[in-house]
């Protein structure tokens, strides 16, 4: 039996393939654009069975031309530019795609797991899967919320899996082909060496400078939960998948810089020590963003936890400093 996973040459799907082969499976087809080559590098080192370009595979869809023997599929692929202003193609590809995808999955009764998106909550306060709480800033949250919205009218009288992650703010292995769009920690670890200093904006939205908060998740935690669901088909809904605990942009930038001197046998510092050496510089607020930017995000897990995913989640600390190595070990940044 086939394991479907779309976006597989991206962030997350590349992290999730080179888990699942970890756990012995190998007949993956892997789907994704690849007009962007350079992010095959993040399946180099994967085993697939079979890979198809997505327009490709979305006419296959259409037409009932996919194969038959699929236990699941993951359906990672999106645009998740959030600054894209093209709202035709955003919601053509991240929610008509996700539509006829899910009416393929159910009229097969194949386990469906998606990517949706903490944008989905804008600048609100309160992060937990309610409609009321939800009013996306961007037209990249509103194709996510819109499918979301779909999936709840459905679930009801769904005949098999149905399960939605809203993924805050990851950081990991895999990301550097997202350019702007990759992590704040991506960011930081190729700024401080190359310049010896991080970039953080100053104050907005009330919070200091660096001091904006959000709920910084390992793309390792993201696949774990994603791998939770593949085994308990019986569990569908919409789930936030975050720490549950907000950390400020300064304490990433902490945690990057000190794990970057531990590696070169020098002193960790403060955060004060970093703004005193002048290792953490605070650059204006980009006009562009003022309305769109999400100061305040944390997850709120307890429906996640409700449905038995129990395993604890890595803080910034823990999760940058192993990103860190891991990028360090590569030879990144030399």
């Amino acid at each position: 039996m086939a394991l479907i996973v779309t976006g597989a040459a991206g962030f997350i799907g590349s992290n999730l393939v080179k888990a699942l082969n970890a756990r012995g499976e190998k007949d993956i087809v892997a789907v994704d654009n690849l007009t962007r080559a350079d992010k095959i590098s993040n399946l180099s080192d994967c085993e697939i069975f079979d890979f198809q370009d997505k327009q490709d595979f979305i006419a296959a869809v259409r037409e009932g031309r996919v194969r038959e023997d699929v236990s699941a599929v993951l359906h990672q692929g999106a645009c998740s530019d959030t600054m894209e202003a093209d709202g035709r193609y955003m919601m053509e590809n991240n929610y008509r795609y996700s539509l006829d995808l899910l009416d393929w999955c159910e009229a097969r009764e194949i386990p469906f797991i998606y990517a949706s998106s903490a944008s989905v909550y804008g600048s609100g306060r309160v992060f937990k899967e309610s409609r009321e709480h939800e009013a996306p800033l961007n037209v990249y949250g509103y194709s996510k919320f819109l499918f979301d919205q779909v999936v709840r009218r459905r679930l009801e009288e769904k005949r098999s899996q149905v399960a939605g992650f809203r993924y805050f703010n990851v950081y990991g292995p895999r990301e550097s082909h997202k350019g702007r769009m990759a992590s704040v920690a991506f960011h930081m670890f190729n700024q401080y060496m190359g310049t010896g200093r991080v970039r953080l904006f100053e104050g907005s939205g009330g919070y200091g400078p660096g001091e904006q908060i959000r709920d910084f998740v390992c793309v390792d935690d993201v696949v774990a939960v994603n791998l939770f669901f593949l085994d308990h088909p019986e569990i569908s809904g919409i789930f936030n998948v975050g720490t549950g605990k907000a950390e400020t942009f300064n304490q990433v930038a902490h945690a990057t810089v000190n794990s970057i001197r531990r590696a070169r046998k020098e002193p960790e510092l403060s955060i004060e020590q970093l703004r005193d050496e002048g290792m953490l510089e605070y650059i204006p607020f980009p006009a562009q963003l003022v309305g769109k930017y999400q100061s305040f995000t944390q997850a709120d897990v307890s429906a996640l936890r409700a449905v038995g995913y129990q395993a604890p989640f890595l803080g910034v600390n823990e999760g940058v400093s192993r990103y860190v190595d891991t990028r360090l070990k590569a030879g990144e940044g030399a």
